[in-house]
Protein backbone atom coordinates (compact mmCIF):
# COMPACT_ATOMS: atom_id res chain seq x y z
CA UNK A 1 0.00 0.00 0.00
CA UNK A 2 1.40 3.48 -0.87
CA UNK A 3 2.36 5.60 1.77
CA UNK A 4 2.01 8.92 2.12
CA UNK A 5 4.23 11.76 3.89
CA UNK A 6 1.58 13.54 7.03
CA UNK A 7 3.08 16.87 5.86
CA UNK A 8 1.46 16.05 2.29
CA UNK A 9 -1.57 15.06 3.89
CA UNK A 10 -2.26 17.56 6.00
CA UNK A 11 -1.81 20.31 3.07
CA UNK A 12 -4.08 18.37 0.91
CA UNK A 13 -6.90 18.89 3.06
CA UNK A 14 -6.32 22.45 3.80
CA UNK A 15 -6.33 23.00 0.19
CA UNK A 16 -9.79 24.18 -1.55
CA UNK A 17 -11.78 21.72 -4.03
CA UNK A 18 -10.52 21.95 -7.64
CA UNK A 19 -13.72 23.34 -8.82
CA UNK A 20 -13.27 26.46 -6.10
CA UNK A 21 -12.92 29.80 -7.16
CA UNK A 22 -9.81 31.58 -6.76
CA UNK A 23 -10.36 34.60 -3.98
CA UNK A 24 -12.09 37.75 -4.88
CA UNK A 25 -9.20 40.03 -5.54
CA UNK A 26 -9.41 42.88 -2.71
CA UNK A 27 -9.09 45.66 -5.32
CA UNK A 28 -11.63 46.77 -8.19
CA UNK A 29 -8.51 47.32 -10.45
CA UNK A 30 -7.86 43.45 -10.24
CA UNK A 31 -11.18 41.75 -11.34
CA UNK A 32 -10.96 43.06 -15.05
CA UNK A 33 -13.11 45.69 -15.34
CA UNK A 34 -10.37 47.84 -16.20
CA UNK A 35 -7.34 47.45 -19.08
CA UNK A 36 -3.93 46.28 -17.29
CA UNK A 37 -2.20 49.41 -15.30
CA UNK A 38 -5.53 51.73 -15.18
CA UNK A 39 -7.94 52.53 -12.92
CA UNK A 40 -10.48 54.32 -15.53
CA UNK A 41 -10.10 53.21 -19.10
CA UNK A 42 -12.11 50.16 -19.76
CA UNK A 43 -11.03 47.06 -21.04
CA UNK A 44 -11.06 45.97 -24.78
CA UNK A 45 -13.01 42.75 -24.04
CA UNK A 46 -15.54 44.34 -21.72
CA UNK A 47 -18.80 45.71 -22.99
CA UNK A 48 -20.68 48.14 -22.02
CA UNK A 49 -24.89 47.68 -22.09
CA UNK A 50 -27.87 49.24 -20.21
CA UNK A 51 -30.57 47.33 -19.67
CA UNK A 52 -34.49 49.41 -21.39
CA UNK A 53 -35.98 48.79 -17.87
CA UNK A 54 -33.92 50.36 -15.22
CA UNK A 55 -33.95 48.91 -11.66
CA UNK A 56 -34.55 52.02 -9.20
CA UNK A 57 -31.84 52.42 -6.88
CA UNK A 58 -32.63 56.13 -5.08
CA UNK A 59 -32.15 58.14 -8.22
CA UNK A 60 -28.23 56.84 -8.56
CA UNK A 61 -26.80 56.82 -12.26
CA UNK A 62 -25.25 53.47 -13.80
CA UNK A 63 -23.08 52.40 -16.08
CA UNK A 64 -23.08 48.29 -16.53
CA UNK A 65 -20.58 46.00 -18.77
CA UNK A 66 -19.92 42.42 -19.14
CA UNK A 67 -17.32 40.09 -19.99
CA UNK A 68 -17.21 36.75 -21.90
CA UNK A 69 -14.47 34.70 -21.13
CA UNK A 70 -11.90 34.11 -24.56
CA UNK A 71 -14.13 32.31 -27.05
CA UNK A 72 -17.19 32.08 -24.38
CA UNK A 73 -21.08 31.99 -25.46
CA UNK A 74 -24.19 32.56 -24.64
CA UNK A 75 -26.57 30.12 -24.90
CA UNK A 76 -29.32 31.89 -26.14
CA UNK A 77 -31.96 28.83 -26.95
CA UNK A 78 -34.50 30.21 -24.21
CA UNK A 79 -35.35 33.82 -24.81
CA UNK A 80 -36.31 34.07 -21.06
CA UNK A 81 -33.45 32.38 -19.67
CA UNK A 82 -29.99 32.80 -21.36
CA UNK A 83 -27.44 30.50 -19.77
CA UNK A 84 -23.81 32.28 -19.61
CA UNK A 85 -20.57 30.17 -19.59
CA UNK A 86 -18.08 29.90 -16.67
CA UNK A 87 -15.94 32.88 -16.84
CA UNK A 88 -18.48 35.10 -17.39
CA UNK A 89 -18.78 38.49 -15.19
CA UNK A 90 -20.58 41.65 -14.98
CA UNK A 91 -20.29 44.83 -13.39
CA UNK A 92 -22.51 47.55 -12.20
CA UNK A 93 -21.12 50.87 -11.35
CA UNK A 94 -23.41 53.42 -8.84
CA UNK A 95 -22.76 57.02 -8.66
CA UNK A 96 -24.61 59.88 -6.96
CA UNK A 97 -22.07 63.26 -7.44
CA UNK A 98 -19.49 60.54 -6.93
CA UNK A 99 -18.84 56.58 -7.20
CA UNK A 100 -20.27 55.11 -4.69
CA UNK A 101 -19.78 51.09 -5.43
CA UNK A 102 -19.01 48.73 -8.30
CA UNK A 103 -21.25 45.61 -7.87
CA UNK A 104 -19.79 42.24 -9.42
CA UNK A 105 -21.54 39.22 -10.68
CA UNK A 106 -19.58 36.32 -11.66
CA UNK A 107 -20.02 32.81 -12.86
CA UNK A 108 -17.79 29.99 -11.35
CA UNK A 109 -18.17 26.42 -11.99
CA UNK A 110 -19.94 25.84 -8.37
CA UNK A 111 -22.08 28.59 -9.61
CA UNK A 112 -22.70 32.79 -9.15
CA UNK A 113 -21.02 34.58 -6.78
CA UNK A 114 -21.32 38.18 -5.84
CA UNK A 115 -19.01 40.86 -4.49
CA UNK A 116 -19.13 44.69 -4.00
CA UNK A 117 -16.14 47.40 -4.25
CA UNK A 118 -17.00 50.63 -2.14
CA UNK A 119 -14.74 53.93 -3.86
CA UNK A 120 -12.93 55.74 -1.78
CA UNK A 121 -13.51 59.75 -1.25
CA UNK A 122 -10.79 60.50 -3.17
CA UNK A 123 -12.00 57.87 -6.20
CA UNK A 124 -9.06 56.79 -6.53
CA UNK A 125 -9.54 53.13 -5.40
CA UNK A 126 -12.52 50.60 -4.86
CA UNK A 127 -12.16 47.99 -2.22
CA UNK A 128 -14.02 44.85 -1.56
CA UNK A 129 -16.33 45.19 1.08
CA UNK A 130 -17.50 42.47 3.71
CA UNK A 131 -19.77 39.85 3.62
CA UNK A 132 -22.33 41.67 5.46
CA UNK A 133 -22.36 45.04 3.71
CA UNK A 134 -21.89 48.13 4.92
CA UNK A 135 -25.61 49.62 6.41
CA UNK A 136 -25.74 53.67 5.84
CA UNK A 137 -21.79 53.49 5.42
CA UNK A 138 -20.92 55.61 2.40
CA UNK A 139 -21.40 59.04 2.55
CA UNK A 140 -23.38 60.59 -0.23
CA UNK A 141 -21.85 64.02 -1.42
CA UNK A 142 -25.44 65.70 -1.56
CA UNK A 143 -25.75 64.44 2.03
CA UNK A 144 -26.83 61.26 3.57
CA UNK A 145 -25.45 58.11 3.57
CA UNK A 146 -25.67 55.07 1.30
CA UNK A 147 -25.92 51.04 1.97
CA UNK A 148 -23.80 48.64 0.82
CA UNK A 149 -25.50 45.37 0.39
CA UNK A 150 -24.50 42.30 1.85
CA UNK A 151 -24.17 38.79 -0.10
CA UNK A 152 -26.96 37.91 1.04
CA UNK A 153 -28.94 41.31 -0.11
CA UNK A 154 -27.77 40.23 -3.14
CA UNK A 155 -28.89 36.55 -3.53
CA UNK A 156 -32.29 38.03 -2.44
CA UNK A 157 -33.00 40.04 -5.52
CA UNK A 158 -30.80 37.76 -8.23
CA UNK A 159 -32.00 34.17 -7.28
CA UNK A 160 -35.44 35.04 -6.87
CA UNK A 161 -36.27 33.92 -10.66
CA UNK A 162 -34.75 31.50 -12.81
CA UNK A 163 -32.00 34.29 -14.29
CA UNK A 164 -29.55 35.37 -11.45
CA UNK A 165 -28.45 38.03 -14.31
CA UNK A 166 -31.21 40.42 -14.42
CA UNK A 167 -30.16 43.32 -17.08
CA UNK A 168 -28.67 41.40 -19.73
CA UNK A 169 -30.98 39.49 -21.71
CA UNK A 170 -33.15 39.51 -24.90
CA UNK A 171 -35.83 41.84 -23.42
CA UNK A 172 -33.52 44.47 -21.96
CA UNK A 173 -31.20 44.33 -24.99
CA UNK A 174 -33.98 44.75 -27.54
CA UNK A 175 -33.01 47.89 -29.87
CA UNK A 176 -36.84 48.25 -30.09
CA UNK A 177 -36.55 50.40 -26.88
CA UNK A 178 -39.32 51.60 -24.67
CA UNK A 179 -39.31 55.64 -25.01
CA UNK A 180 -41.78 55.66 -22.05
CA UNK A 181 -39.57 53.02 -19.58
CA UNK A 182 -39.18 55.40 -16.67
CA UNK A 183 -35.11 56.88 -16.65
CA UNK A 184 -35.02 55.94 -20.32
CA UNK A 185 -32.15 55.93 -22.25
CA UNK A 186 -32.49 55.49 -26.25
CA UNK A 187 -28.82 55.74 -27.19
CA UNK A 188 -27.12 52.46 -28.59
CA UNK A 189 -23.45 53.75 -27.73
CA UNK A 190 -23.84 49.97 -25.45
CA UNK A 191 -23.81 46.77 -26.46
CA UNK A 192 -27.44 45.62 -27.64
CA UNK A 193 -29.10 42.54 -29.09
CA UNK A 194 -28.35 42.85 -32.37
CA UNK A 195 -24.57 43.47 -31.68
CA UNK A 196 -24.64 40.36 -29.73
CA UNK A 197 -25.58 38.69 -32.52
CA UNK A 198 -23.95 39.64 -34.92
CA UNK A 199 -20.56 39.39 -33.06
CA UNK A 200 -21.72 35.73 -32.67
CA UNK A 201 -21.73 36.02 -29.12
CA UNK A 202 -25.32 34.15 -28.91
CA UNK A 203 -25.27 30.36 -29.25
CA UNK A 204 -28.90 29.11 -30.73
CA UNK A 205 -30.57 32.32 -30.38
CA UNK A 206 -34.22 31.49 -31.74
CA UNK A 207 -34.65 33.28 -35.47
CA UNK A 208 -37.46 35.31 -33.76
CA UNK A 209 -35.04 37.27 -32.11
CA UNK A 210 -33.27 37.63 -34.92
CA UNK A 211 -36.33 38.45 -37.20
CA UNK A 212 -37.75 41.28 -35.26
CA UNK A 213 -36.22 42.94 -31.46
CA UNK A 214 -38.44 41.48 -29.01
CA UNK A 215 -40.55 43.64 -27.20
CA UNK A 216 -43.59 43.07 -24.31
CA UNK A 217 -46.35 41.76 -25.97
CA UNK A 218 -49.12 44.76 -25.44
CA UNK A 219 -50.24 47.52 -28.00
CA UNK A 220 -51.26 49.99 -25.19
CA UNK A 221 -47.65 52.67 -25.05
CA UNK A 222 -48.35 53.14 -21.12
CA UNK A 223 -49.32 49.17 -20.92
CA UNK A 224 -46.24 48.25 -22.25
CA UNK A 225 -44.09 50.66 -19.75
CA UNK A 226 -45.55 50.32 -16.85
CA UNK A 227 -45.28 46.46 -17.28
CA UNK A 228 -41.20 46.66 -18.90
CA UNK A 229 -40.82 48.81 -15.02
CA UNK A 230 -42.42 45.97 -13.19
CA UNK A 231 -40.88 43.14 -14.98
CA UNK A 232 -37.54 44.90 -13.65
CA UNK A 233 -38.69 46.16 -10.53
CA UNK A 234 -41.10 43.77 -8.62
CA UNK A 235 -40.64 40.41 -11.03
CA UNK A 236 -37.30 39.18 -9.43
CA UNK A 237 -39.17 38.20 -6.79
CA UNK A 238 -43.51 37.79 -8.02
CA UNK A 239 -42.85 35.44 -10.51
CA UNK A 240 -44.14 31.50 -10.86
CA UNK A 241 -40.71 30.13 -10.43
CA UNK A 242 -39.01 31.67 -7.35
CA UNK A 243 -39.58 31.28 -3.59
CA UNK A 244 -42.78 33.58 -3.76
CA UNK A 245 -44.74 31.68 -6.66
CA UNK A 246 -47.49 30.64 -3.55
CA UNK A 247 -48.41 33.90 -3.75
CA UNK A 248 -49.59 34.01 -7.24
CA UNK A 249 -48.58 37.71 -8.20
CA UNK A 250 -46.39 37.16 -11.62
CA UNK A 251 -44.99 40.29 -12.93
CA UNK A 252 -42.18 38.64 -14.70
CA UNK A 253 -42.78 38.95 -18.66
CA UNK A 254 -41.85 36.49 -20.69
CA UNK A 255 -41.14 36.79 -24.69
CA UNK A 256 -41.58 32.72 -25.45
CA UNK A 257 -44.68 33.25 -23.92
CA UNK A 258 -46.24 36.76 -25.60
CA UNK A 259 -49.26 38.20 -25.44
CA UNK A 260 -50.03 35.00 -22.85
CA UNK A 261 -47.30 36.54 -20.52
CA UNK A 262 -49.61 40.05 -20.26
CA UNK A 263 -52.78 37.96 -19.47
CA UNK A 264 -51.02 35.82 -16.70
CA UNK A 265 -49.95 39.23 -15.56
CA UNK A 266 -53.35 41.12 -15.29
CA UNK A 267 -54.95 37.67 -14.25
CA UNK A 268 -52.70 37.71 -11.17
CA UNK A 269 -53.06 41.33 -10.23
CA UNK A 270 -56.55 42.79 -11.74
CA UNK A 271 -59.05 43.01 -9.42
CA UNK A 272 -57.39 40.20 -7.10
CA UNK A 273 -57.99 40.53 -3.25
CA UNK A 274 -54.18 41.22 -1.73
CA UNK A 275 -52.85 38.97 0.76
CA UNK A 276 -52.64 42.10 3.35
CA UNK A 277 -54.42 45.50 3.09
CA UNK A 278 -52.10 49.08 3.10
CA UNK A 279 -53.60 51.84 3.89
CA UNK A 280 -56.78 50.93 3.30
CA UNK A 281 -56.46 49.64 0.04
CA UNK A 282 -57.41 45.77 0.02
CA UNK A 283 -57.11 44.93 -4.06
CA UNK A 284 -53.58 44.16 -5.90
CA UNK A 285 -54.99 46.40 -8.56
CA UNK A 286 -58.51 48.11 -9.01
CA UNK A 287 -58.94 49.19 -12.70
CA UNK A 288 -59.99 53.19 -12.56
CA UNK A 289 -58.55 53.30 -9.20
CA UNK A 290 -54.60 53.48 -8.40
CA UNK A 291 -55.54 54.85 -4.71
CA UNK A 292 -57.85 51.63 -3.75
CA UNK A 293 -54.50 49.51 -5.28
CA UNK A 294 -51.93 47.82 -2.98
CA UNK A 295 -49.43 47.50 -5.82
CA UNK A 296 -49.50 51.58 -6.07
CA UNK A 297 -49.68 52.09 -2.96
CA UNK A 298 -46.75 49.66 -1.17
CA UNK A 299 -44.68 51.22 -4.71
CA UNK A 300 -44.79 54.68 -3.00
CA UNK A 301 -44.69 53.57 0.90
CA UNK A 302 -41.36 53.83 2.46
CA UNK A 303 -42.29 52.00 5.87
CA UNK A 304 -40.20 48.80 6.07
CA UNK A 305 -43.32 47.22 6.53
CA UNK A 306 -45.05 47.37 3.53
CA UNK A 307 -42.58 49.42 0.88
CA UNK A 308 -41.85 47.76 -2.29
CA UNK A 309 -39.66 46.46 -3.36
CA UNK A 310 -38.21 45.85 0.41
CA UNK A 311 -34.62 46.55 -0.32
CA UNK A 312 -32.03 49.07 -2.34
CA UNK A 313 -34.16 51.63 -1.98
CA UNK A 314 -34.99 54.98 0.78
CA UNK A 315 -36.94 57.01 -1.65
CA UNK A 316 -39.93 56.38 -3.63
CA UNK A 317 -39.68 56.84 -7.80
CA UNK A 318 -41.52 59.13 -8.61
CA UNK A 319 -41.76 59.07 -12.55
CA UNK A 320 -42.70 55.22 -11.70
CA UNK A 321 -45.69 55.89 -9.62
CA UNK A 322 -47.00 58.32 -11.95
CA UNK A 323 -46.37 56.06 -15.06
CA UNK A 324 -48.60 52.94 -12.93
CA UNK A 325 -50.98 55.26 -12.14
CA UNK A 326 -52.19 56.35 -15.44
CA UNK A 327 -51.89 52.39 -16.36
CA UNK A 328 -54.22 51.74 -13.54
CA UNK A 329 -56.47 54.64 -14.26
CA UNK A 330 -56.42 53.33 -18.26
CA UNK A 331 -57.49 49.80 -17.19
CA UNK A 332 -61.16 51.16 -16.05
CA UNK A 333 -61.86 51.64 -19.99
CA UNK A 334 -60.10 49.21 -21.77
CA UNK A 335 -60.50 45.41 -19.79
CA UNK A 336 -59.42 43.58 -23.17
CA UNK A 337 -56.51 44.03 -25.64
Amino acid sequence: MARFHPLLVFLAALAPPAHAAAPLPQHLRDTGLYARGSGEEIAAAVLPFRPQYALWSDGAEKRRWIRLPPGGRIDARDPDRWVFPVGTRLWKEFSLGRRLETRMLERTRSGWRFATYVWTQDGTDAVLAPPDGIPAGVEVPAGGRWTIPGTGDCKACHEGQPNPVLGFNALQLSSDRDPGAPHASTAHAEVQLEDLLARGLLSRPPPSLAAAPPRIATPRPDERAALGYLHTNCGICHNRHGPLAGIGLDLLQSLSEGPASVERTRASALEVRALRPVGGADVRVEPGKPEHSVLFRRMGARDPLDQMPPLGSEKPDREALALVERWIHSLADRRTP
